[in-house]
């Protein structure tokens, strides 16, 4: 049964159908008996000024070829303009200088020339005024020597006789074949001028230092068979004096010669009551150079024997001597009392320069 124009024709105004016939296509009319196929739409309606619906234009589509190549999309690429990645930065780290300033440590450091050339200007600067400064106060830098050499010489009125001639002394192995030796304080002299205590040619030797006070003490040995006379010439002499004497002493043998013996300390009621010039066996002399004091001793037997040759304390404590003096050991036993006594002055000078015997 063929279908009719009022049945399945489309509704609506003349012009919407009008409208809606393809170009060209003839129009209907009522005698036709097959609807014509209305187009579909390739798009969404769009709405057109007036606000009826009508259907947009199919788009055109072009000729099969060859793929056109695809391009990277611009968003995705690491050097996009559009989504910049975020720069970050850090600050320079910073140090500190020798003044505690902060300073980069990137920096290249001050080269060690500038620095050693201000080390230089200042330690220049600081000496110089350190001259400067004495030398217009009038001080020649050497203070502390000239104190403790004038501070020696004063040692004779304070300091304890005690304390400068003990009242027994220690001699480790300060005898014969390194023995050892315990000497022991008879009699203390008073202390006084030089006049009578020196042989003539002695005092003429001492005369250039001067005399400012004498000491003396005169020991017994354990067995009480030698008697030792130690003495403590405090000299009026500076420093230059002292040394020239020690070296007249020292080039021309003066402390060897036994015409330069030095007198013992006779006491009487003692072992050492017959100790006099004939009695002396063996000496020792002693000039100082860092203090104002001349130190001798002399030894002999404390029975009264005299000694026809004395022998200098320096040879009779050799090896091998064979003289009475060696052989009775009077050399040791003053070479070592008048050590031990140098060693109870310079302790209370300070001066660490004592030679053990």
């Amino acid at each position: 049964m063929a279908p009719t124009v009022g049945r399945d024709a489309p509704r609506g105004d003349g012009a919407a159908q009008a409208t809606s016939r393809r170009p060209g296509a003839p129009a209907q009319t009522p005698t036709e008996t097959t609807a014509r196929l209305r187009p579909i739409p390739a798009a969404p309606h769009a709405e057109t000024a007036a606000g009826t619906d009508v259907p947009a234009p199919r788009a055109a589509v072009p000729p099969p070829g060859p793929a056109a190549p695809r391009t990277p999309d611009p968003a995705l690429s690491w050097s996009t303009p559009y989504e910049a990645r975020p720069r970050v930065s850090f600050g320079e780290p910073e140090g500190y200088d020798g003044l505690a300033r902060p300073r980069p440590l990137g920096g290249r450091p001050r080269p060690q020339v500038v620095a050693a050339a201000v080390c230089l200007v200042l330690g220049v600067g600081l000496l110089t005024g350190a001259v400067t400064g004495s030398w217009l106060a009038g001080d020649s830098g050497d203070d502390g020597a000239r104190s403790a050499y004038t501070e020696a010489g004063d040692l004779w009125h304070s300091v304890p006789v005690d304390q400068l001639f003990p009242p027994t002394v220690q001699g480790k192995g300060a005898g014969p074949g390194g023995a050892d030796r315990t000497w022991t304080r008879v009699a203390v002299a008073p202390d006084g001028d030089c006049a009578g205590a020196f042989d003539r040619l002695l005092a003429k030797v001492l005369d250039p230092v001067g005399c400012s006070r004498l000491l003396r003490a005169t020991y017994t040995d354990a067995t009480q068979s030698h008697v030792t006379t130690v003495g403590l010439l405090f000299t009026k002499a500076d420093a230059a004096a002292m040394t020239s004497l020690a070296g007249r002493f020292e080039k021309e043998g003066l402390g060897r010669r036994d015409d330069l013996m030095p007198l013992p300390y006779q006491a009487k009621d003692t072992v050492a009551e017959g100790f006099g010039a004939p009695q002396r066996g063996s000496w020792t002399v002693s000039v100082l150079t860092d203090a104002p004091v001349v130190v001798y001793a002399v030894s002999g037997w404390a029975d009264g024997r005299t000694v026809d040759e004395p022998e200098p304390a320096e040879e009779a404590i050799e090896s091998g001597a064979a003289s009475a003096p060696a052989q009775a050991g009077l050399g040791h036993e003053a070479k070592g009392l008048a050590d031990r006594v140098e060693r109870a002055l310079r302790r209370h000078v300070g001066a660490p320069t004592e030679q053990p015997s």
